[in-house]
């Protein structure tokens, strides 16, 4: 709500939110849409939508004068579009499962709420309709933030049974976990024979930076005709529009609360560059689809009873007898360079050493990651590490901690104990690469 005067002044007008206003403030003018005083703010500033995407809060003065250009259209309404069988054009299933990249901002609160519906979205890149012959599934619309395990279970068997009949599935996520359901999915999808393409949005579509749609686009061309056959994520690559990377779903991480080229290779390369009219530059190692169709199996067990603990300064090594107590059954730790953890402080209450031997003689999988991310561990080179390792942890080479997190989860959902902890610290969809490449970092 606006203050009285305000909707006073808007009343005598005949406006209301969702007119095109023009407002004149001295020899400023502002053409836009008036939109709903957010319950925050200062409820004497008009909010206007300019016609470039971006908002603009106006505080009205003695000369200020409003008039009505247009009256309301759709209440703030999205177009939806209307999907058609084109021929010539190959299949591609959109799995939608929410976040920014289906959201749009809620003027009341003036927060972004996961409103949009699909048929939503791809009316606001109508040019992909030339792309591909799309069918929507839509298993959940979440906040990936609120994701569970048995999001990735759904997430997976939705893909699996799309990709039975489209060349590829582009999966809509929100940006803050979407490295862990791709992990999830690397691992879960076995014998993919297509594109698997996770895309999402650092900021939503209604604002005129949004990375929505040309995510979106690049994503539908991968998925159309791109000759992948792995699990990875499509994002901006630069704060530029002009192309996004796919990047292998066990090597990617999101590295900024904001930027639009949040996404970034760890300890390796994007698989391929894809811009806006369709060109795909492939730059590394990467499975090709096959001719014969591959069977494809979901192995969806998952073990949610894992934890990742970051080791620090002082930190308290009686986590680990937490986690034993609760009866996890593995633990995935974040050491300190090449997999550190304190073993011979001043104070030996603070020495992890025999915590991390008492989890493994209690059945626990532990192991062993780098905070660094960048690089890999080794358990070779410090007599700490040889006694942390001798404690029964499992040095876990260059894969990321939220990879670790995940691949433990799921050989212990999977396997027996005893085979989940050989398969740790081996490569099984791209988590692991035999020689870390200088230029990599």
């Amino acid at each position: 709500m606006y203050s009285r005067e305000v909707e006073a002044l808007l009343s005598k007008k005949g406006i209301a939110p969702g007119d095109a206003i023009r407002v004149s403030i001295g020899s400023k003018k502002f053409e836009g849409t008036l939109l709903p005083r957010p319950e925050f703010g200062d409820q004497g500033v008009l909010v206007l939508k300019l016609k470039n995407g971006y908002n603009v809060g106006l505080k009205l003065g003695a000369g200020s004068k409003i008039e009505k250009l247009e009256h309301a259209k759709e209440s703030f309404a999205f177009p939806r579009v209307k999907l058609e069988k084109r021929e010539n054009l190959p299949d591609v299933a959109i799995v939608a499962t929410g976040g920014t990249i289906e959201s749009k901002v809620d003027y009341m609160t003036g927060g972004v709420h996961m409103l949009v519906e699909p048929e939503e979205l791809l009316a606001q890149v109508p040019e992909i309709l030339d792309i591909a012959n799309f069918k929507l599934v839509s298993p959940m619309r979440i906040a990936s933030e609120d994701m569970l395990y048995q999001d990735w279970q759904s997430i997976a068997r939705a893909t699996a049974k799309a990709l039975s009949d489209s060349h590829g599935v582009i999966i809509t996520h929100g940006t803050d976990t979407m490295h862990y359901t791709a992990a999830a999915l690397s691992f879960m999808l076995n014998g993919i024979n297509g594109p698997v393409v996770l895309t999402g949005a650092q900021r939503s579509g209604d604002r005129g930076s949004s990375d929505a749609y040309m995510n979106l686009l690049c994503a539908a061309h991968l998925a159309a005709k791109g000759n992948v056959a792995e699990v990875g994520v499509c994002m901006h690559a630069s704060s530029s529009d002009n192309y996004c990377n796919f990047i292998r779903g066990t090597k990617v991480r999101k590295m900024h609360t904001t930027k639009r080229d949040a996404f970034r290779p760890i300890n390796g390369t994007p698989i391929a560059r894809i811009d806006a009219g369709g060109n795909i530059e492939y730059m590394g190692e990467h499975r090709r689809v096959q001719n014969g169709k591959e069977k494809l199996r979901v192995e969806s067990g998952y073990e949610p009873k894992v934890a990742l603990v970051k080791f620090y300064p002082n930190s308290d090594p009686e986590i680990v007898d937490f986690y034993i107590g609760k009866r996890y059954k593995g633990i995935i730790i974040e050491g300190t360079g090449m997999g550190h953890v304190a073993v011979s402080p001043s104070d030996e209450r603070y020495s992890w050493l025999g915590h991390i031997k008492r989890a493994v003689d209690a059945g626990v999988v532990v192991g062993m990651t780098s905070q660094t991310l960048n690089g890999r561990v080794n358990a070779n080179v410090y007599r700490n590490l040889r006694l942390i390792s001798g404690a029964g942890a499992i040095y876990c080479e260059d894969m990321l901690p939220e990879v670790a997190l995940v691949k433990l989860g799921w050989l212990l959902g999977n396997h027996k104990r005893a085979e989940a902890a050989k398969m740790l610290n081996r490569n099984i969809a791209g988590e692991i690469t035999e020689r870390t490449e200088v230029d990599w970092f």
